[in-house]
């Protein structure tokens, strides 16, 4: 090829399938990339829409699926509380259930979560096992778990903190000076 540059990569395959006398041809080679660039352009978009129909990678479609749902859209959320909030409400469906809480809570959280039923105290308790502090989207997932548990069942929830028996040996000062507030025992 001569010294003008394809910035399109279907361009350069559009150009690939001429014939060679066409490679010296400035006119075929800018023809090609500006076919290219729209090609580039429609596939981008075609990704873009198909992202759409799967909560995990879905953008711009989220309200769509909030509307959906029945889930109020909050804009000032940011993409990854939303999404944990339609995938909850996708997974909240079903029998009432440990197994169902646990994966409702994993779905807000990120983490590992546990469910422990007090039948005697008609309640259960939903531990943050490797989630450090309050988990951010906690509101959340407690308007999620309202929705559905029974009525009559009491829940309560168990966060894990550090503590300064957990710092002594394993975390340097450096560690320590980046670590939140929020994520020891008694801080903001």
């Amino acid at each position: 090829m001569n010294n003008v540059r394809m910035n399109s990569l279907r361009g350069r395959e559009l150009f690939s399938y001429l014939p060679a006398y066409y490679e010296t041809s400035r006119v075929m080679l800018s023809d090609m990339d500006a076919k290219g660039s729209e090609l580039d352009a429609l596939y981008q978009a075609l990704n873009s829409a198909a992202d759409q129909f799967f909560v995990r990678t879905a953008t711009w479609g989220l309200a769509h699926w909030e509307m959906e749902l029945g889930i109020p859209t909050d804009r000032n959320k940011p993409i990854e509380q939303r999404r944990a909030v339609l995938e909850s409400k996708l997974r909240g469906a079903g029998t009432f259930s440990g197994a169902l809480l646990k994966n409702v809570a994993e779905a807000y959280d990120g983490g590992t979560v546990e469910v422990f039923f007090q039948p005697e105290a008609w309640g259960f308790t939903v531990k943050f096992v490797d989630t450090l502090g309050i988990p951010p989207n906690l509101e959340d997932l407690k308007s999620a778990i309202e929705e559905i548990k029974p009525a009559h069942l009491a829940v309560g929830y168990a966060f894990n903190y550090l503590l300064i028996r957990d710092i002594h040996d394993v975390m340097t000062l450096g560690e320590l000076g980046q670590t939140p507030l929020n994520k020891f025992a008694g801080g903001v």
